[in-house]
């Protein structure tokens, strides 16, 4: 993937160094029906958005306390150069490009695109769904319109995921961003109407079109910006094509749990993922990720 001396995004905040105490979403764990404390229509769009790109169960990893305060507990100063420097300024190259792209669809709907604004942080970050955590992995907040990233869980897509290579971590972002882009369309808050009022199953079923549609949205920056960049080499896609396939539900719970429980998928299989992801890519159309259209089966 060739990237590195194109255009870096302004809309980046770089609060690497720092370190922020308090609030959060307190302790134990929540029901995915629900987030506790969080109230009104929020809550549900957090448990749809703010779930992990690679189908980590969040019930593992947030709780069901209201979210409180977070406060700066700690700010360092600049310690010089870090390791991870080419990896935010990667990310910023990223954004720049899902930037271009989403600018022209949205443009070819006679409508402007609000872009994101990401966020690099170690550790932990307080956001307006509560307090992230690294080991949420990334994920996009609606209530700030920011996507989160600790840019450790690079290390950690190719480490424990399998997963190496550029392509691989832009799709990651790209994923992001799609969520954004379903906040700003009106997805995200349909798709928690229709949850409030389902079963568990029911919902995670919604999450799942969500989650698969924001990976045909990568699938649909993927294609624009190679049209416009010619970023893609040999073997780019191909690196998305294994994240999407290592991230899928289904062999993330063979992993973790030894079987495979599909009323508890919510993000979709590797088979699905893969697919969806493609069929952005080869369309190169945000009209083509259909994937609230049709029986769940049919996905």
């Amino acid at each position: 993937m060739r990237w590195e001396d194109d255009r870096e995004s302004s809309n980046v905040e770089d609060d690497r160094g720092q370190s922020f105490g308090g609030g959060g979403f307190g302790g134990g764990g929540f029901n995915i029906g629900g987030l506790g404390g969080v109230g009104g229509g929020l809550g549900l769009v957090i448990i749809v958005v703010l779930a992990l790109v690679f189908g980590v169960d969040p019930r593992q990893l947030l709780s069901g306390g209201g979210v409180g305060p977070t406060t700066v507990s700690e700010r360092s100063e600049p310690q010089g150069p870090r390791a991870d420097d080419v990896d935010a300024k990667f990310s910023s190259v990223v954004l720049a490009y899902t930037e271009d792209a989403w600018k022209e669809v949205f443009a070819e709907k006679g409508e402007v695109y609000q872009p994101p604004r990401l966020v690099l942080y170690d550790d932990a970050h307080p956001t307006g769904c509560g307090n992230g955590q690294a080991a949420m992995g990334p994920f996009y907040c609606p209530a700030d319109q920011k996507v989160y990233l600790d840019l450790s869980f690079f290390k950690e897509l190719s480490g424990r995921f399998g997963a190496p290579g550029r392509f691989a971590e832009a799709y990651v972002i790209a994923h992001e961003v799609g969520h954004h882009v379903q906040n700003l369309t009106g997805v995200s808050e349909k798709a928690e109407e229709v949850r409030r009022t389902q079963s568990k199953r029911a919902a995670n079923q919604v999450s799942v079109r969500v989650e698969l549609q924001a990976d045909c949205y990568a699938g649909v920056w993927a294609q624009r910006t190679n049209r416009k960049e010619q970023f893609l080499d040999p073997g780019d896609i191909e690196q998305g094509m294994a994240a999407a396939n290592a991230v899928g539900d289904d062999t993330l719970q063979k992993e973790t749990q030894g079987r495979v429980m599909p009323d508890a998928f919510t993000h979709g299989t590797s088979e699905q993922r893969m697919r969806w992801f493609k069929r952005g890519f080869e369309a190169g159309d945000m009209d083509a990720c259909t994937t609230f259209q049709g029986s769940y089966a049919s996905l």
